[in-house]
Protein backbone atom coordinates (compact mmCIF):
# COMPACT_ATOMS: atom_id res chain seq x y z
CA UNK A 1 0.00 0.00 0.00
CA UNK A 2 3.02 2.53 0.76
CA UNK A 3 4.75 1.86 -2.84
CA UNK A 4 1.07 2.19 -4.22
CA UNK A 5 0.90 5.91 -2.63
CA UNK A 6 4.29 6.84 -3.37
CA UNK A 7 3.64 6.04 -6.95
CA UNK A 8 0.34 7.85 -6.99
CA UNK A 9 1.73 10.84 -5.01
CA UNK A 10 4.81 11.12 -7.79
CA UNK A 11 2.29 10.65 -11.03
CA UNK A 12 0.65 13.44 -9.29
CA UNK A 13 3.04 16.03 -8.60
CA UNK A 14 4.35 18.76 -11.89
CA UNK A 15 7.32 17.72 -13.31
CA UNK A 16 9.88 20.82 -12.73
CA UNK A 17 10.60 22.84 -15.60
CA UNK A 18 14.19 21.61 -17.46
CA UNK A 19 17.76 23.54 -16.12
CA UNK A 20 18.51 26.35 -17.91
CA UNK A 21 20.54 24.84 -21.51
CA UNK A 22 18.37 21.57 -21.78
CA UNK A 23 16.00 21.48 -24.91
CA UNK A 24 12.43 22.02 -23.81
CA UNK A 25 11.70 18.95 -26.93
CA UNK A 26 13.46 16.47 -25.33
CA UNK A 27 11.41 16.04 -21.87
CA UNK A 28 7.54 16.06 -20.91
CA UNK A 29 5.92 19.65 -21.53
CA UNK A 30 3.83 20.31 -19.28
CA UNK A 31 2.89 23.53 -21.71
CA UNK A 32 2.31 21.21 -24.83
CA UNK A 33 -1.15 22.62 -25.07
CA UNK A 34 0.59 26.26 -25.95
CA UNK A 35 1.87 24.74 -28.40
CA UNK A 36 -0.82 23.16 -30.44
CA UNK A 37 -2.94 26.04 -29.51
CA UNK A 38 -1.36 28.96 -31.09
CA UNK A 39 0.70 26.67 -33.35
CA UNK A 40 3.99 27.44 -32.45
CA UNK A 41 6.80 25.72 -31.15
CA UNK A 42 7.85 27.22 -27.26
CA UNK A 43 10.67 26.97 -24.97
CA UNK A 44 11.27 27.19 -21.06
CA UNK A 45 13.04 30.36 -20.04
CA UNK A 46 14.46 31.22 -16.88
CA UNK A 47 14.45 28.83 -13.77
CA UNK A 48 10.70 29.75 -12.78
CA UNK A 49 9.20 27.50 -15.17
CA UNK A 50 7.87 30.18 -17.91
CA UNK A 51 7.05 29.27 -21.40
CA UNK A 52 7.71 31.18 -24.20
CA UNK A 53 6.55 31.04 -28.19
CA UNK A 54 7.45 33.49 -30.24
CA UNK A 55 6.77 34.30 -33.90
CA UNK A 56 9.84 36.46 -36.01
CA UNK A 57 8.67 39.06 -38.52
CA UNK A 58 10.66 37.46 -41.29
CA UNK A 59 7.88 38.95 -43.69
CA UNK A 60 8.86 42.09 -42.59
CA UNK A 61 12.03 43.49 -44.95
CA UNK A 62 12.49 46.67 -42.11
CA UNK A 63 15.19 49.30 -42.70
CA UNK A 64 16.03 52.03 -39.49
CA UNK A 65 18.23 54.99 -41.03
CA UNK A 66 19.73 52.87 -44.02
CA UNK A 67 20.51 49.82 -41.64
CA UNK A 68 18.74 46.45 -42.94
CA UNK A 69 16.96 45.00 -39.66
CA UNK A 70 16.73 41.21 -38.58
CA UNK A 71 14.05 39.52 -36.62
CA UNK A 72 16.82 38.77 -33.63
CA UNK A 73 17.13 42.77 -33.37
CA UNK A 74 13.66 43.03 -32.06
CA UNK A 75 10.77 42.25 -35.15
CA UNK A 76 9.08 39.34 -33.67
CA UNK A 77 5.84 38.48 -31.36
CA UNK A 78 6.16 36.63 -28.24
CA UNK A 79 3.91 35.23 -25.08
CA UNK A 80 5.32 34.23 -21.71
CA UNK A 81 3.11 31.80 -19.90
CA UNK A 82 3.72 31.41 -16.24
CA UNK A 83 2.21 29.29 -13.39
CA UNK A 84 0.56 32.33 -10.63
CA UNK A 85 -1.10 30.38 -7.75
CA UNK A 86 -4.09 28.18 -9.18
CA UNK A 87 -4.09 30.68 -12.79
CA UNK A 88 -1.50 30.88 -15.27
CA UNK A 89 -0.60 34.36 -16.72
CA UNK A 90 0.68 35.19 -19.91
CA UNK A 91 2.70 38.89 -20.57
CA UNK A 92 3.39 39.13 -24.42
CA UNK A 93 5.07 41.92 -27.01
CA UNK A 94 3.82 41.83 -30.64
CA UNK A 95 5.07 43.11 -33.55
CA UNK A 96 2.93 44.82 -36.79
CA UNK A 97 3.12 47.36 -39.03
CA UNK A 98 0.42 50.12 -38.73
CA UNK A 99 -2.62 48.84 -41.17
CA UNK A 100 -2.02 45.60 -38.65
CA UNK A 101 -2.52 46.98 -35.25
CA UNK A 102 -6.22 47.54 -34.46
CA UNK A 103 -7.61 44.50 -35.87
CA UNK A 104 -5.12 42.67 -34.00
CA UNK A 105 -6.25 44.64 -30.55
CA UNK A 106 -9.81 43.94 -31.56
CA UNK A 107 -8.84 39.76 -31.47
CA UNK A 108 -7.21 40.54 -28.03
CA UNK A 109 -9.52 42.43 -26.54
CA UNK A 110 -12.74 40.43 -27.46
CA UNK A 111 -10.88 37.17 -26.55
CA UNK A 112 -10.42 38.75 -23.22
CA UNK A 113 -6.92 40.07 -22.83
CA UNK A 114 -5.45 43.13 -21.83
CA UNK A 115 -4.03 45.57 -24.30
CA UNK A 116 -1.49 47.11 -21.71
CA UNK A 117 0.73 49.38 -23.84
CA UNK A 118 1.20 50.53 -27.94
CA UNK A 119 4.48 52.09 -28.92
CA UNK A 120 7.23 52.52 -31.42
CA UNK A 121 10.22 50.95 -30.68
CA UNK A 122 12.83 52.76 -33.40
CA UNK A 123 12.59 56.31 -34.97
CA UNK A 124 13.13 56.70 -39.25
CA UNK A 125 11.79 52.72 -39.74
CA UNK A 126 10.32 51.53 -43.18
CA UNK A 127 7.73 50.00 -43.07
CA UNK A 128 6.61 51.86 -39.95
CA UNK A 129 6.82 49.18 -36.91
CA UNK A 130 4.64 49.07 -34.24
CA UNK A 131 4.40 47.07 -30.68
CA UNK A 132 1.60 45.98 -29.04
CA UNK A 133 2.42 44.92 -25.16
CA UNK A 134 -1.05 42.29 -24.25
CA UNK A 135 -1.57 40.45 -20.52
CA UNK A 136 -3.79 38.57 -19.09
CA UNK A 137 -5.22 35.79 -15.89
CA UNK A 138 -7.12 32.54 -16.74
CA UNK A 139 -6.54 29.06 -17.61
CA UNK A 140 -3.96 27.92 -19.93
CA UNK A 141 -6.02 26.74 -22.46
CA UNK A 142 -7.99 30.28 -22.75
CA UNK A 143 -5.51 32.18 -22.44
CA UNK A 144 -3.25 30.22 -25.52
CA UNK A 145 -6.47 29.88 -27.77
CA UNK A 146 -6.21 34.02 -27.13
CA UNK A 147 -3.06 34.04 -27.80
CA UNK A 148 -3.04 31.70 -30.88
CA UNK A 149 -6.35 34.08 -32.36
CA UNK A 150 -3.63 37.08 -31.87
CA UNK A 151 -1.43 35.94 -33.66
CA UNK A 152 -3.45 33.93 -36.33
CA UNK A 153 -4.67 38.02 -36.88
CA UNK A 154 -1.14 38.87 -37.52
CA UNK A 155 -0.27 36.33 -39.74
CA UNK A 156 -4.04 37.31 -41.59
CA UNK A 157 -3.54 40.84 -41.91
CA UNK A 158 0.19 40.77 -42.99
CA UNK A 159 1.72 42.18 -46.40
CA UNK A 160 -0.53 45.08 -46.30
CA UNK A 161 -3.51 43.70 -45.73
CA UNK A 162 -4.81 45.85 -42.92
CA UNK A 163 -7.37 48.57 -43.22
CA UNK A 164 -5.89 52.52 -43.45
CA UNK A 165 -9.31 54.51 -42.54
CA UNK A 166 -8.13 57.15 -45.53
CA UNK A 167 -10.66 60.34 -46.10
CA UNK A 168 -9.92 63.27 -48.77
CA UNK A 169 -9.97 66.16 -45.91
CA UNK A 170 -8.26 69.45 -45.79
CA UNK A 171 -9.06 70.42 -42.53
CA UNK A 172 -8.18 73.76 -43.51
CA UNK A 173 -11.69 74.16 -45.09
CA UNK A 174 -13.74 71.99 -42.23
CA UNK A 175 -17.39 73.44 -42.37
CA UNK A 176 -18.08 71.35 -38.99
CA UNK A 177 -22.07 72.08 -37.64
CA UNK A 178 -21.50 71.58 -34.00
CA UNK A 179 -24.89 70.92 -33.07
CA UNK A 180 -25.10 67.60 -33.39
CA UNK A 181 -21.65 66.54 -32.09
CA UNK A 182 -23.31 68.66 -28.72
CA UNK A 183 -26.31 66.91 -28.58
CA UNK A 184 -24.43 63.47 -28.29
CA UNK A 185 -21.81 64.39 -26.39
CA UNK A 186 -23.29 66.78 -24.04
CA UNK A 187 -20.45 68.83 -23.31
CA UNK A 188 -19.90 72.46 -25.14
CA UNK A 189 -16.77 72.58 -27.30
CA UNK A 190 -15.08 75.53 -28.86
CA UNK A 191 -15.28 76.19 -33.09
CA UNK A 192 -12.25 77.55 -34.35
CA UNK A 193 -11.03 77.91 -37.69
CA UNK A 194 -13.76 75.09 -38.67
CA UNK A 195 -12.47 72.48 -36.38
CA UNK A 196 -14.60 72.22 -33.18
CA UNK A 197 -12.69 70.69 -30.08
CA UNK A 198 -14.17 69.80 -26.75
CA UNK A 199 -12.26 69.11 -23.92
CA UNK A 200 -12.86 67.64 -20.56
CA UNK A 201 -10.18 67.56 -17.77
CA UNK A 202 -9.21 64.92 -15.62
CA UNK A 203 -7.26 65.20 -11.70
CA UNK A 204 -4.42 63.51 -10.40
CA UNK A 205 -1.52 64.63 -7.66
CA UNK A 206 2.19 65.16 -8.03
CA UNK A 207 3.81 65.61 -4.76
CA UNK A 208 1.18 67.28 -3.41
CA UNK A 209 0.36 69.03 -6.04
CA UNK A 210 -2.82 69.05 -7.97
CA UNK A 211 -2.50 68.67 -12.07
CA UNK A 212 -5.44 69.09 -13.84
CA UNK A 213 -6.35 70.09 -17.38
CA UNK A 214 -4.42 73.15 -17.38
CA UNK A 215 -1.27 70.92 -16.90
CA UNK A 216 -2.47 68.51 -19.87
CA UNK A 217 -4.44 65.97 -18.07
CA UNK A 218 -7.63 65.92 -20.09
CA UNK A 219 -9.62 64.28 -22.44
CA UNK A 220 -10.15 65.83 -26.07
CA UNK A 221 -11.55 65.42 -29.51
CA UNK A 222 -11.21 67.71 -32.45
CA UNK A 223 -13.60 67.50 -35.42
CA UNK A 224 -12.55 68.26 -38.76
CA UNK A 225 -14.11 67.77 -41.91
CA UNK A 226 -18.17 68.07 -42.77
CA UNK A 227 -20.93 66.51 -40.74
CA UNK A 228 -21.49 63.78 -43.42
CA UNK A 229 -17.72 63.32 -44.14
CA UNK A 230 -15.41 64.01 -40.61
CA UNK A 231 -12.13 63.09 -39.24
CA UNK A 232 -11.81 63.14 -35.23
CA UNK A 233 -8.67 62.64 -33.82
CA UNK A 234 -7.97 63.03 -29.82
CA UNK A 235 -6.89 61.83 -26.17
CA UNK A 236 -8.21 60.21 -24.07
CA UNK A 237 -6.94 60.60 -20.11
CA UNK A 238 -7.82 57.67 -17.77
CA UNK A 239 -7.28 55.77 -14.43
CA UNK A 240 -5.81 52.49 -15.02
CA UNK A 241 -8.78 50.90 -14.37
CA UNK A 242 -10.87 52.28 -17.07
CA UNK A 243 -8.28 51.65 -19.65
CA UNK A 244 -9.54 48.18 -21.10
CA UNK A 245 -13.54 49.33 -21.28
CA UNK A 246 -12.70 52.36 -22.79
CA UNK A 247 -10.44 50.69 -25.76
CA UNK A 248 -13.14 48.16 -26.07
CA UNK A 249 -16.10 50.90 -26.48
CA UNK A 250 -13.78 52.51 -29.16
CA UNK A 251 -12.85 50.01 -31.42
CA UNK A 252 -16.00 48.65 -30.90
CA UNK A 253 -17.47 51.93 -32.53
CA UNK A 254 -15.04 51.82 -34.79
CA UNK A 255 -12.14 54.30 -33.87
CA UNK A 256 -8.57 53.40 -34.31
CA UNK A 257 -6.56 53.84 -31.45
CA UNK A 258 -2.46 54.89 -32.03
CA UNK A 259 -0.91 54.81 -28.83
CA UNK A 260 -1.13 53.87 -25.33
CA UNK A 261 1.15 55.39 -22.61
CA UNK A 262 2.25 57.67 -19.76
CA UNK A 263 2.51 61.21 -20.03
CA UNK A 264 4.08 61.58 -16.28
CA UNK A 265 5.58 59.41 -13.53
CA UNK A 266 5.01 59.39 -9.85
CA UNK A 267 1.29 60.64 -9.91
CA UNK A 268 -1.58 59.63 -8.05
CA UNK A 269 -3.80 58.17 -8.99
CA UNK A 270 -1.83 56.91 -12.17
CA UNK A 271 -3.17 58.21 -15.95
CA UNK A 272 -2.79 56.76 -18.53
CA UNK A 273 -3.30 57.96 -21.66
CA UNK A 274 -4.36 56.34 -25.69
CA UNK A 275 -4.19 58.72 -28.78
CA UNK A 276 -7.50 57.69 -31.14
CA UNK A 277 -7.97 58.24 -35.15
CA UNK A 278 -11.14 58.04 -36.75
CA UNK A 279 -13.29 59.03 -40.18
CA UNK A 280 -17.03 59.27 -40.80
CA UNK A 281 -19.82 60.84 -40.35
CA UNK A 282 -19.53 63.40 -37.57
CA UNK A 283 -22.69 61.75 -35.41
CA UNK A 284 -20.88 57.97 -35.81
CA UNK A 285 -17.61 59.31 -34.58
CA UNK A 286 -19.54 61.36 -31.81
CA UNK A 287 -21.61 57.91 -30.57
CA UNK A 288 -18.35 56.18 -30.42
CA UNK A 289 -16.53 58.97 -28.54
CA UNK A 290 -19.08 59.06 -26.20
CA UNK A 291 -19.54 55.38 -25.61
CA UNK A 292 -15.67 55.64 -24.86
CA UNK A 293 -16.28 58.64 -22.23
CA UNK A 294 -19.10 56.80 -20.51
CA UNK A 295 -16.16 54.14 -19.27
CA UNK A 296 -14.57 56.91 -17.49
CA UNK A 297 -15.69 59.03 -14.19
CA UNK A 298 -15.20 62.53 -15.43
CA UNK A 299 -14.38 64.91 -12.71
Amino acid sequence: MVHLLILVLAAATPKPPPAPGVDPSTVSNPYASIERLTGLRGQFVGTSGAFKVTEPRTDLHVTVAGVKLVPAQGLASWATFAQSGEHTVVMGDLCMTEDQVNAVMTVALDEGLQVTALHNHFFWDTPKVMFMHIGGQGTTEALATAVGKVFAMIRQTAGGKGVVPKADIDAAKSKIDPAPIEAILGHPGELSGGIYKVTWGRTTQMEGHEMGSAMGVNTWAAFAGTNARAVVDGDFAMREPELQNVLKALRHGGLSVVAIHQHMTGESPRILFLHYWGVGPVTKLAKALQAGLAQTQLE
